[in-house]
């Protein structure tokens, strides 16, 4: 297993950067229900998913579960933190398209579910740091697209909840494994079982969210946190993040022994960039270091 990881942790090479352009907020801006955005300035390496289906409220239907823009962004190393962010007033992301859902066969919705689901995990996969803003409602697959995410930040006025259960339905993109390791099993179970929503505040208490905060007139408040989260991470190596992630996310899977070899192969992959020598250098210096991810 640890061989097989070791094969895995190779950055692809440097591809054409994201045309630097900022994501508009207006629901039906250029009218793409996904727009893919690079941040210019001082947040230069910020890149942003922004969700933009007014009318079924971000809900995740045949057309909106789309692989296209996360692997556009997947290979750009220029991209440093990537933030799922909505350009509909009031809410993140619905959940599924019930009205879709009710008009296919058996078939077709288990062939759905597995591309919703695959989706997720393409999410979950991606190498930078990813970064969830829920300015509102976050249910059932809304919520487990922000469970995929690394870091949730809500507004404390958010929705949020796993209320498959309620539609006679278990969640199925990734929420019954992700919930119980970001909050344990019990607490998990209790929340599928009853389909409970939860505040964004209720949800920072619980562990499920980062940061909760104050809505504002402009319903963006969680956006802004999560820009201000990510403004954070930039500055910072970012080899050496992206293999933190890799560290984490594949040694909480397995026992502390196995943990710690995924974390030395991870450390050994660092140590030969010019990012490292340059942390040093500007230690000893006494400035900050200009770290380039290489």
């Amino acid at each position: 297993m640890l061989r097989a990881l070791n094969s895995t942790l190779r950055f692809p090479r440097p591809w054409r950067p994201l045309e630097t352009r900022g994501c508009s907020s207006n629901p039906g801006a250029a009218g793409r229900e996904i727009q893919v955005c690079a941040l210019a300035g001082p947040d230069r390496g910020i890149a942003e998913i922004l969700m933009n289906r007014p009318s079924t409220r971000n809900a995740l239907g045949n057309v909106f579960v789309s692989q296209e823009a996360l692997a556009q962004l997947r290979e750009d190393q220029q991209v440093r933190v990537l933030i799922f962010r909505s350009g509909v007033k009031g809410v993140f992301c619905a959940g599924a398209d019930l009205k879709e859902r009710e008009q296919m066969s058996e078939t077709e919705v288990g062939v759905f579910v597995q591309r919703l689901r695959g989706l997720m995990t393409e999410i979950a996969a991606f190498p930078a740091p990813t970064i969830a803003a829920v300015d509102g409602f976050a249910l059932g697959g809304g919520l487990e697209l922000a469970l995929a995410c690394d870091l949730r930040v809500a507004a404390s006025s958010a929705v949020m909840g796993l209320i498959e259960t309620t539609r006679g339905l278990l969640p199925g993109a990734g929420g019954t494994q992700r919930l119980p390791r970001c909050l344990g099993v019990a607490l998990a179970k209790e929340l599928i079982f009853t389909g409970r929503r939860l505040s964004g505040a209720q949800a920072q208490a619980l562990g499920l969210v980062n940061h909760a905060v104050a809505q504002n007139e402009e319903g963006n408040a969680a956006y802004h946190r999560a820009r201000a989260l990510a403004q954070e991470i930039l500055p910072q190596a970012p080899i050496a993040v992206r293999l933190s992630k890799v560290a984490i996310d594949r040694g909480i899977e397995v026992d502390i022994a196995s943990g710690m070899a995924i974390e030395g192969i991870c450390y050994a992959q660092n140590i030969p960039t010019r990012d490292r020598l340059e942390g040093m250098a500007a230690f000893r210096e006494k400035r900050l270091p200009r770290f380039v991810g290489e």
